[in-house]
């Protein structure tokens, strides 16, 4: 591996109050402009000005758009993922309950935090209307038809991830992602497979089973799919516990029937090395799968298959030393001259940025 780009800002807004950017995926659009998506334009890592936005490179990297808006609902609108179907492309993201941001508000309250940004914040939930969760509270899409530069109406899903859908090569926009439910933090969790139907709704075909050590059982969410050259669906999901068995990690299983079945998960790297989880197929015929560590030397990490996904490599270094653990959800995209490029957020003493470094395997 060899790095050709150290990382550099592509994404942010230095001249603003709204300058927290965070958790992006990263995608060439059908006329082969890369597209960055993240959530931006807010105050902190939970905020109700949450908006998911858009960038674009037409010069494979070098250069990128001021970030525009494609979703914005009253609520908190959070990680954002991109799925390029022909000149269809799909921009996702999901929401909080206003109940929960207050809960989160109240706690900082009474830790001592008195900042004006979360007397801001405690304004604006007294503005939100009754039907407000009624209306936008969800896993939530819009589709473009131009080749991913306007955007329809506000959809919601039954599943969500960071990353969003794939398109199989038969077509198939499918979605593997946690079941959503507006308690998420109470409930047992429960990653399906959905794909979209002819109305452009995302329909639960498929589950796959829990993740579990010999603890117990995970706490399962975001996760990542893509299909094989072979046809096989691999994926792999965000795990964690947080007692006296620790997880942050990513656990991996494949389906060959299409997404019907899937074998049971299995945990791919170290229990605490890192996650969630991004795949890409790169035009080699190798399987990259980046992630973020936030425990010890903090920073973006890859592995690599060169058997569709049944062994791994060893860790890839892309940063490090991170300046805190607030970081991370990288995606990554091949470029004209086959290097790869890597877009993750990262928090320093204030606000966080998205980032890219470009390398090459």
């Amino acid at each position: 591996m060899r790095i050709i780009e150290q990382p550099k800002t592509i994404i942010d807004n230095p001249d603003s109050i709204f300058g927290y950017f965070a958790w992006p995926t990263v995608a060439r659009l059908y006329d082969g402009t890369l597209a960055a998506v993240c959530s931006g334009f807010r105050l902190r890592h939970i905020c109700p000005f949450g908006k998911a936005v858009i960038s674009y490179s037409r010069d494979d990297g070098k250069t990128w758009t001021r970030p525009a808006v494609v979703i914005d609902t009253p609520l908190d609108d959070r990680d954002s993922g991109i799925c390029v179907n022909g000149k269809r492309v799909i921009v996702t993201s999901f929401n909080n309950t206003p109940h929960n941001q207050r809960a989160w508000l109240e706690g900082n309250i009474k830790k001592g935090d008195t900042s004006p940004s979360l007397k801001l914040m405690e304004a604006y939930f007294g503005l939100y209307p009754e039907n407000v969760c009624e209306k936008y509270l969800g896993s939530t899409y819009k589709i473009s038809r131009d080749g991913g530069y306007t955007f329809g109406e506000v959809k919601r899903s039954p599943v969500t991830s960071p990353h969003g859908p794939f398109t199989a090569k038969d077509g198939r926009v499918i979605w593997v992602g946690r079941v959503f439910d507006e308690n998420q933090e109470n409930k047992p969790t429960e990653i399906a497979l959905a794909e979209l139907d002819g109305d452009e709704n995302f329909v639960i075909k498929s589950y796959i089973a829990p993740c579990v050590d010999e603890f117990g059982v995970g706490f399962a969410c975001e996760p990542h799919a893509i299909e094989l050259p072979d046809g096989r669906i691999i994926v792999a999901i965000r795990v964690q516990r947080f007692d006296e068995h620790p997880l942050f990690t990513v656990y991996i299983c494949e389906s060959s029937d299409g997404g019907a079945t899937f074998t049971e998960p299995r945990m791919l790297i170290d229990r605490l090395a890192g996650a969630p989880p991004h795949f890409m197929l790169h035009s080699s015929g190798a399987l990259v799968m980046s992630y973020a560590c936030r425990n010890g030397n903090m920073g973006i990490r890859a592995i690599i298959s060169r058997d569709g996904g049944k062994t791994f490599g060893d860790e890839i270094k892309l940063t490090e030393n991170a300046p805190s653990s607030d970081l991370g959800y990288p995606a990554t995209v091949e470029r004209n001259d086959g290097s790869l490029l890597t877009v993750w957020y990262e928090r320093g003493s204030d606000v966080a940025v998205i980032k890219q470094t470009v390398w090459e395997i």
